[in-house]
């Protein structure tokens, strides 16, 4: 987790600058060399590389036209208006804790992208837009390693035609500069020029077009959380449903109960944005509903996860010697409920209160009856979990009880089921 002591340097009385945080000492490293320490307001320093004649030569790098710092989301909008509108040439690098992009302009156009961001990577790109699947995405990233450029690599394998590659080129510029809109605690450099080099493609956007564009993903994406919260969510369809209109068609039939948002994003060709934006309206018109992330490691992962659960309950209360009254509770619960008696048949629990997942996670396809074992399960893991906090609450006071709901909630939250 990144601290506000991570890129921190201090400066000495007599003028000596020492890195207090790792990243500021990795990147003061990074820059060996003798800089020029530019005109600037008393809590600002700006430096910039001369050499040690302290002069500014064209090997000492680009000049920096524009700069500053980024502390809200769509703050970098304005900046990228007054590139549109003044024509320049360059390279606008935004950089946060994280990644560093940089757009390319030149007459009020975008023509290109950079990103350190493994995830608009062209080549994950295409895999997110259901261009190539993975098994060929890792087959070009092992040509590559061995010095083949991607879109050699990507014709080699047969992924795509140059045509098709040149469109995902398009779509990649698009998601980057979205992408870029959305920094929220960062800075920007506006370097003057660039190498054509430095270009997979030239490509021509308006950056007019791109900032409508970005805006209008940055605002639509926050209402669509409301329904869809992350990519990892289950679309699942509400059964008598009528079918759905048209241009919802491709979304709804890829649609199986399994796929998440990005999986359906890959087989529809739409990508994130585009599927969450169909499954939202989707789910306004009652054909879908979207459940939690299926667990990791499916019925036996959610044992798992109720376990580690009611191992912390069942550890406060023995603290207070009241887990054999817990554990009565329990036992009590769930012959009262009748389900969860073959449900935990062979499979405990055990003096520490936890479940043998294996056993529970074969149990619950016979509990199921050809029901979806893992929804099942979850509801009735969370109920379980619940009357154990709710027993264990009860018995070990009001001060313990809080520290033990905020330690157990978490993972409570994990088991909910969907409405």
């Amino acid at each position: 987790m990144k601290s506000s002591r991570d890129e921190l340097i201090r400066i000495d009385s007599k003028g000596v600058a020492h890195p207090i945080g790792v990243r500021a000492s990795q990147g003061m490293r990074a820059r060996e060399g003798a800089f020029r320490m530019m005109p600037s307001p008393p809590h600002v320093v700006f430096l910039r590389l001369t050499g040690e004649d302290g002069t500014r030569d064209a090997v000492d790098g680009r000049v920096v036209r524009l700069a500053g710092e980024l502390t809200t989301p769509g703050a970098i909008c304005d900046v990228l208006a007054l590139l549109g509108q003044a024509g320049w040439r360059g390279e606008l690098i935004v950089a946060d804790t994280a990644h560093t992009r940089a757009i390319y302009f030149d007459q009020g156009n975008v023509v290109g992208v950079h990103t350190t961001c493994d995830e608009e990577r062209l080549g994950m790109v295409l895999y997110r837009y259901g261009a190539i699947s993975r098994e060929q995405l890792d087959e070009i990233v092992e040509k590559m390693n061995w010095g083949m450029r991607f879109g050699e690599a990507a014709a080699e394998v047969g992924a795509l035609t140059h045509e098709k590659l040149y469109q995902y080129i398009g779509r990649q510029v698009e998601d980057v500069f979205a992408a870029t809109i959305g920094v929220s605690d960062g800075a920007f450099y506006f370097l003057e020029g660039f190498d054509d080099d430095r270009l997979v493609s030239r490509h021509t956007v308006s950056v007019n077009a791109l900032l409508m564009d970005g805006v209008t993903r940055m605002d639509e994406m926050r209402y669509f959380r409301q329904k869809v919260p992350a990519p990892d969510y289950v679309p699942v369809k509400n059964e008598g449903a009528a079918p759905p209109p048209a241009e919802f068609a491709k979304t709804y039939d890829a649609i199986d109960g399994k796929a998440s948002v990005e999986d359906i994003g890959r087989v529809n060709g739409k990508g994130e944005f585009g599927t969450t934006k169909d499954l939202y309206a989707l789910v306004q018109s009652k054909h879908v509903t979207i459940h939690p992330p299926r667990a990791t490691g499916g019925p036996a992962g959610l044992v798992t996860l109720a376990n580690s659960a009611l191992r912390v309950i069942h550890t406060y209360a023995d603290r207070v010697d009241k887990g054999q009254a817990l554990r009565s509770s329990l036992a009590s619960f769930a012959v009262g409920a009748g389900v969860y008696e073959m449900l935990f048949r062979g499979a405990g629990p055990s003096e520490e209160g936890v479940l043998d997942a294996k056993v529970v996670a074969d149990n619950v396809v016979i509990v199921a009856s050809g029901s979806d074992p893992e929804n099942i399960l979850k509801q009735m893991l969370h109920e379980y979990v619940s009357f154990a906090l709710f027993s264990a609450g009860t018995a070990i006071g009001s001060g313990k009880e809080g520290e033990l709901k905020k330690e157990v909630g978490p993972l409570l939250a994990k088991l909910r089921p969907q409405a």
